[in-house]
């Protein structure tokens, strides 16, 4: 898809200075710039990029004033970072904005649906499914019975949303999720013979939810698991059942939460990180890169190691840890000279 200069100075309420037609139908880095990309100059690293790029077209300040000739067509904005980022989104939902129901997907009769749905072949649409407007399903997904989901929803390939899962509106969920599958519930007798226990509970997510690819999201024994508004997971996360997310954290790769422990509001909880069950976790709590959790976590608390400390603590104690062998060797000779003492006295 083809745009001209002109039109994005619409879109971004900014100025033309250059040639208002030129197309531009990519976006580039300024120095990687071609013919017919669209590119953005906000860092002055990246100033001398403006006089040698071939881009067709380029976003800059209000305050730019070129001192050498320059070949692109500039669009002038107040701030260029800002409106290169609003103009990604609209690229973004430009491209994504599929309709119509391609063949070989197959929709259960009773399901429900809005206004501009696309489902993409090989997908599945269980029984008594309700789909809000502008749901985008993509190729490979699987929808099952009793699933409710919101408006402006988009569902990438290869997905799979079990039963009974509610999903609010502006939630985005990538290729290889699984939401809703049983959580891991199992009674030993006594011969020490596991049996499962039924998980009869589900999933709820709430609006604004961003789930990345390959993430685990399991139903609850009874009741639901909850992910709350605002809540952002990147890839491969595991979140065991009846587990409770508040509203606007954000959970980084490779992480995992336990069984029916409750996260806070606005936390943020680095990469490979491990929390074990039946906690509470706080409110703005701060867990750095692979930090193992195995208690309650007041609001506010920074911590990092395995067992997790205090972020300040595990600093301290990590400078004595790295020099361990040096402070042994101290030791020792300490030892000695109490042992040994100069002066000959063995005493």
């Amino acid at each position: 898809m083809k745009f001209t200069a002109e039109q994005i100075a619409e879109i971004l309420e900014g100025e033309v200075v250059g040639d208002p037609n030129a197309e531009v139908s990519r976006l580039s880095k300024i120095e990687e710039g071609e013919e017919g990309s669209l590119t953005f100059l906000a860092n002055p690293k990246y100033i001398n990029y403006i006089y040698s790029t071939k881009a067709s077209v380029t976003i800059v300040n209000d305050s730019f004033i070129p001192e050498q000739e320059i070949t692109t067509t500039l669009i002038k904005v107040e701030d260029a970072y800002a409106s290169f980022s609003k103009l990604l989104h609209f690229y973004n939902q430009v491209k994504l904005n599929k309709n119509g129901i391609e063949t070989n997907s197959f929709i259960t009769e009773g399901t429900k649906y809005g206004e501009n749905l696309y489902l993409g072949s090989f997908s599945y649409i269980g029984q008594n499914v309700v789909l809000g407007n502008n749901v985008k399903i993509y190729p490979n997904s699987f929808i099952g019975d009793n699933v409710v989901i919101g408006d402006n929803v988009y569902i990438f390939a290869g997905a799979k949303i079990y039963s009974e899962t509610v999903i609010g509106n502006n939630c985005t969920i990538h290729s290889g999720t699984i939401i809703g599958a049983d959580g891991f519930g199992f009674v030993p007798n006594e011969e020490g013979v596991y049996s499962k226990v039924p998980q009869i509970g589900n999933v709820i997510i709430e609006d604004n939810v961003d789930i990345g690819a390959n993430t685990t999201i399991d139903r609850a024994t009874l009741g639901s698991t909850i992910i709350r508004q605002g809540v952002k997971l990147d890839n491969q996360i595991q979140i065991a059942h009846n587990v409770e997310i508040g509203k606007n954290t954000v959970i980084a790769a490779q992480s995992g939460v336990a069984g029916s422990t409750k996260i806070g509001e606005n936390c943020m909880i680095g990469g490979q990180v491990g929390i074990a069950g039946h906690l509470v976790i706080g409110n703005n709590v701060r867990l750095q890169a692979q930090s193992g959790v195995a208690r309650n976590i007041k609001d506010g608390e920074i911590l990092q190691g395995t067992p997790s400390l205090g972020y300040t603590d595990f600093n301290k104690s990590y400078v004595h840890f790295k020099n361990l062998p040096k402070i042994v060797a101290e030791m020792d000779e300490l030892k000695k000279q109490i042992i040994n003492p100069k002066n000959g006295n063995n005493g």
